[in-house]
């Protein structure tokens, strides 16, 4: 199953992702004295944003690898590793240039490398269920 194998991959290293932007949303959350909400700091503001942005995008990008490597063999290997690494770099890539708060190469680099995920999968996803059929 190289294509289960792949898609948790992406899976877990995002998810990982996902959850040290949590742990900075804390600590920014304990540094500045905040209890709920970004109590008007900038710097827990981007730590939430970047969290946030990633918890918008990556949930959605990881089902639809997990559905392209469920339609085996209509889905090439290939597809899962450039829309999981597209996925993955892109993600990285946009929370550390949020993290910075002003418009970026890495902010800009990594919505185009999400995109660029989503045109794969959802490309891939119709394609395999179109090939199903036929």
């Amino acid at each position: 199953m190289v294509r289960l194998e792949a898609a948790a991959i992406y899976a877990g290293i995002n998810i990982l992702l996902l959850l040290l932007l949590a742990y900075l949303v804390s600590r920014a959350r304990r540094t500045h004295k905040v209890a709920l909400g970004d109590g008007g700091n900038k710097l827990v503001l981007r730590a939430m944003r970047a969290h946030a942005n990633a918890a918008e995008y990556i949930p959605s990008g990881l089902v639809g690898l997990l559905i392209l490597a469920l339609l085996d063999p209509a889905a090439p290997v290939w597809l899962l590793h450039a829309a999981g690494i597209s996925l993955t770099l892109g993600r990285i890539s946009h929370a550390v240039g949020l993290s910075t708060g002003t418009l970026n190469i890495g902010r800009l680099a990594g919505t185009a490398l999400t995109w660029i995920a989503y045109l794969l999968i959802g490309g891939g996803l119709i394609y395999a269920g179109l090939a199903q059929r036929l």
